[in-house]
């Protein structure tokens, strides 16, 4: 298989599983779900495949792929190609995204068997990750954009999936609507880097080469407004709104979402644009410290949730922010390495949440789930694995990713942030053990329905990958050579520490996570403590962000739309419309009497006219005239 149709094949295969599965589903009353299911299963499964087979080439003989498909535009000597490319970045991404979205689909199976809209849910999903690998493969930042609004556009379909709640359809409606306000400034930055290294092909290459010659002043604008569109879709202050709402998915597609898709493009495409942000370090300043404030502000308010997937929709945000610190400071590798130990440990947790849900008749709140450890022993260990990795707890993955993470601030030498970093890292491990506690931990028990074994098996998988992906860039420390971050070779600042003050830091670090765990053991396991907690206080209420955002945004641009309907709309526009078809009316009526459909009238008007006419002539020839 050559280069070119390896690639289009890894992309298209999802979207003509998806194409597939919609006819099928539209065209037949009642098709057999299992043929949705090797349909869907089949399409990611083929781009799973053929991803680990790039990702291999990339990294053990520094192979390229890239793939035409068609020229999409040509004006001139400007052309726009639909062109993938699979480089070592690209390569690195398809590493995780295509296996764990398999293996969320493989888990979707299972958790939506005998849904009553199989077809329609399988035919997003395959549409979703068909857009995530054609964000992720774009030879250039047009092409990108089209994948980036498509995951927007199907998640939207998939958090108001069940759209008879109209609660649902809300969450879906905010996720779009905060997206396109993220979105805006990614176009804008698109227009004006298009006008100020616009070449033939527009490709990033091309676009890298020309940014030396464009004034600093437009560089950190254009940085700025690409970063505004990460915001958005990796949900960072402050347009992280959408994502504690859109829980209201079903809970495949929360881990589609968390996981290695959706929120983490905003990571990639910060990666991507590398060399831009080299060259605007107070943005990336700006970027760190965005990051640092939205690791801690999620972190804090995770910690007084209740609803499981709410809680980890928090932990999402604040392990994108540890990510976007790392980026900001520079160390594009390391952020791009715990991107992709978060995948496995945030898959397997929203996963375990889902296998909860349906277990236990779709009760999300942690404190109606107490006593849970006995029914479901193998998921427990699973659970609580994920949650030692999270609080990067040696030598599971997520330690290594996180302390390096740390390192890098520490060496930055911007000690605020490594503060930061710091509360929100002990945070992480004081609400995934106080979740974990509550519901493993407690005297009473709970009887569960059996569930699909469909869900289990990826479960193992992740869990395997939580423990031991953490070794594929072990630091020199521990006897390692950071393989990640040479085969990935990013523009990455020199932030190293002596090994002496590393391991100082990894010590002192891992011990605070420890103590705060026994606190929370203390706290939580096997105690009524959690039914004690205020639930009136501002961190309960989310720091009252959405009523803020509410009082602000909302109720002005709602009043506002009144007044231009009753006003404007209905007020002047109507009035002058309605006015006119008066006018016209009355208008008619006065034709009428001319257009009456009387020959005898017809043959008057004829007459007068020929009288007229030769009256005319006989003027004119008299010289009157």
């Amino acid at each position: 298989m050559s280069d070119s149709t390896l690639l289009s094949t890894l992309l298209l295969s999802p979207l003509i599983s998806a194409a597939l599965i919609f006819f099928i589903n539209m065209l037949f009353l009642n098709p057999r779900q299992s043929l949705f299911t090797f349909l869907a299963l089949t399409g990611s499964g083929v781009s799973a495949v053929l991803a680990l087979i790039v990702s291999y080439q990339s990294y053990f003989h520094a192979q390229v792929f890239t793939s035409h498909l068609f020229t999409w535009l040509s004006i001139g000597e400007f052309t726009i190609e639909l062109a993938l490319k699979a480089d070592a970045l690209g390569s690195f991404m398809l590493l995780f995204v295509a296996p764990v979205s398999f293996l969320i689909h493989l888990y979707a199976s299972g958790y939506m068997d005998k849904d009553k809209s199989y077809g329609r849910f399988f035919t997003y999903f395959n549409l979703f990750i068909f857009f995530m690998f054609l964000l992720v493969l774009a030879d250039n930042p047009i092409i990108m954009f089209i994948g980036w609004e498509g995951v927007g556009l199907v998640s939207y379909a998939l958090i108001g999936f069940y759209f008879e709640d109209i609660q649902n359809t809300y969450a879906g409606n905010k996720a779009f609507i905060v997206n396109r306000v993220g979105d805006f400034g990614f176009l804008s930055a698109l227009m004006l880097l298009f006008i100020e290294a616009g070449s033939a092909g527009f490709s990033f290459d091309s676009i890298f080469l020309s940014l030396a010659q464009i004034d600093p002043s437009m560089l950190s604008l254009i940085a700025f407004l690409l970063f505004v569109g990460a915001m958005g879709k990796s949900a960072q202050i402050p347009l992280f709104v959408w994502l504690p709402d859109a829980m209201a998915g079903p809970t495949p597609v929360s881990a589609l979402i968390h996981a290695a898709t959706m929120v983490t493009a905003g990571v990639y495409m910060v990666a991507r644009f590398a060399p831009l942000y080299t060259m605007t370090p107070d943005i990336s300043l700006f970027i760190a410290y965005v990051g640092a404030f939205s690791a801690l502000f999620a972190a804090i308010v995770a910690t007084r949730q209740y609803d499981i997937k709410k809680i980890l929709a928090y932990s999402t945000m604040s392990q994108l922010g540890f990510m976007f610190m790392a980026l900001g400071v520079g160390a594009y590798s390391t952020a791009l390495f715990h991107m992709f130990t978060h995948a496995f440990f945030k898959g397997l947790l929203f996963m375990a949440a889902g296998y909860i849900i349906v277990a236990f008749h779709h009760k999300q709140d942690i404190r109606e789930l107490q006593g849970i450890r006995k029914s479901l022993p193998l998921l427990f260990v699973m659970m609580f694995t994920a949650s030692l990795s999270i609080s990067a707890i040696p030598p599971l993955s997520a330690f290594f990713s996180k302390d390096a993470i740390m390192g890098a601030l520490y060496a930055s030498g911007h000690v605020e942030l490594f503060l930061m970093a710091l509360v929100a890292s002990l945070l992480t491990a004081y609400y995934m053990f106080r979740m974990v506690f509550v519901l493993f931990y407690s005297q009473k028990t709970q009887s569960t329905k059996k569930s699909s074994k469909s869900m289990l098996y990826p479960m193992v998988v992740l869990t395997v990958l939580s423990v031991f992906a953490g070794l594929l860039n072990l630091p020199e420390l521990f006897g390692g050579n950071l393989n990640i971050s040479n085969w990935l070779n990013l523009l990455d600042k020199e932030l190293l520490l002596p090994h002496a003050k590393e391991l100082l830091l990894i010590s002192v670090n891992t011990l605070l996570i420890l103590g705060v765990i026994l606190y929370t053991y203390k706290r939580y396991a096997y105690t009524q403590a959690i039914h004690k907690e205020s639930q009136e206080n501002l961190v309960a209420k989310k720091f009252y962000v959405d009523e803020i955002y509410t009082l602000l945004i909302t109720q002005p641009l709602h009043y506002l739309s009144i007044f231009f309907e009753q006003k404007i709309s209905h007020g002047i526009i109507d009035r002058l419309i309605n006015l006119s078809a008066l006018y016209y009316a009355r208008a008619g009526i006065l034709f009428s009497y001319l257009e009456n459909g009387n020959v005898r009238f017809y043959a008057l008007y004829m007459l007068i006219g020929v009288v007229s006419g030769f009256v005319y002539l006989y003027w004119a020839l008299r010289g009157v005239l």
